[in-house]
């Protein structure tokens, strides 16, 4: 069993200034749990305190029901990949993966099992009997890997393993890392700042911001359903629009108006969920690719309106049209064959199917 619990963890430094504030974080055996945020919000120094790497100044850290707050890195059956690969350049790959079993005294014959049965999985049998300077980034980084598998430990632990890849290279070990986990099955923290990492890769995704948890779910849940204004605009690449508004009373119903004369009516089945903030002002987020050309509009709940497109960028598959709002940068997505030119007013409908209302003191999602 390697269930990983973080219990009201906190990591201050000199001077009052607290990296981690207390956290709580439950991680189920075999989970493979991404912790993501921008520099700076306690992410890797989360990790570093679950490997040892870094002292604890309050709470808790249990890894397999045993409180690991005083034992050493060493002592508590982890395995850890950084971005940097680290590995021996006089050493082969071989005896790079083997070279901490060979300290711990292991037998020949386990290394070497061991060894075989990591290179096979991570398909870098090929490669034993080369030395680092002769393997790619990619392959570098697998052999980093191996040397992690080879301990059979309970919890993997990566530390932005992928920063160093170009970017094909690191959709390409997004998918070996899954392969990896899917294989093998021990439970994984891994730290990024990339939120499209985070979402390929977890079954749950924590959001981290300013030495606290915002909020914790599997990719979907984050994308779909997201707690507060921070969570909302940091999952989903493009990020999610933000525009000021202000919730209105008007013929009975519920709705929004925004700059410029745009007024949506707000669902049925949402009304009582907002209610409470008529005539308050609100922030109206909608994500791009439910900010689009106008199609379907037979469908419940879409609402149109006009834009001044100001950039364009075709994708290939669809195209990104970016315009402002009462200063405010708006990002819709439309089909590569709508008529979206800078400066020609587009129509574009808006699902309010898949709105979010947020309070725009709190930022939380109403």
């Amino acid at each position: 069993m390697a269930q990983v619990s973080v219990r009201k963890v906190v990591k201050a430094y000199e001077g009052g200034v607290q990296a981690v504030k207390g956290i709580d974080l439950e991680i189920a055996d075999h989970e493979f749990v991404v912790l993501v945020g921008p520099s700076g919000c306690g992410k890797s120094t989360t990790l570093r305190m679950i490997a040892g790497l870094e002292e604890i100044s309050d709470g808790e850290i249990a890894i397999g029901g045993r409180v690991v707050n005083d034992i050493p890195p060493r002592d508590r059956d982890i395995a850890m990949v950084f971005q940097n690969y680290a590995l021996y350049p006089h050493m082969t790959v071989f005896d790079n993966m083997a070279f901490g079993l060979m300290l711990r005294k292991f037998d020949k014959a386990e290394i070497k099992r061991r060894v075989d049965n990591a290179a096979r999985i991570l398909d870098i049998t090929p490669l034993l009997e080369r030395k680092p300077k002769a393997l790619s980034g990619g392959q570098r980084q697998r052999v980093a890997m191996g040397r992690a598998i080879v301990r059979d430990p309970k919890v993997f632990l990566f530390d932005e393993p992928l920063s160093n890849l170009d970017a094909k290279l690191r959709v390409q070990m997004r998918t070996e890392i899954k392969k990896v986990h899917q294989t093998v099955k021990t439970t994984t923290i891994y730290v990024t700042h990339d939120q499209v990492e985070a979402m390929t890769l977890a079954d749950r995704v924590v959001v981290m911001n300013g030495g606290i948890i915002e909020q914790v779910g599997p990719p979907q849940e984050l994308y779909h359903n997201p707690k507060t204004r921070f969570v909302a605009g940091f999952i989903g690449s493009p990020a999610m629009n933000f525009i000021q508004g202000r919730l209105e009373q008007a013929s009975g119903a519920l709705r929004l108006a925004l700059p410029g004369d745009i007024y949506f009516n707000v669902p049925a089945e949402r009304t009582a969920r907002y209610a409470s903030h008529a005539g308050k002002e609100v922030t109206f987020g909608i994500r791009p690719e439910h900010l689009t050309e106008t199609k379907n509009l037979d469908r419940p709940n879409v609402a149109t309106m006009t834009a001044v497109p100001e950039v364009t960028e075709p994708m290939g598959m669809e195209t990104l049209v970016h315009f402002k709002i009462n200063g405010a940068e708006i990002c819709s997505r439309v089909d590569p064959s709508a008529p979206a030119q800078p400066g020609v007013p587009l129509a574009l409908a808006a699902d309010l199917n898949h709105m979010h209302i947020l309070d725009t003191q709190t930022g939380r999602v109403l």
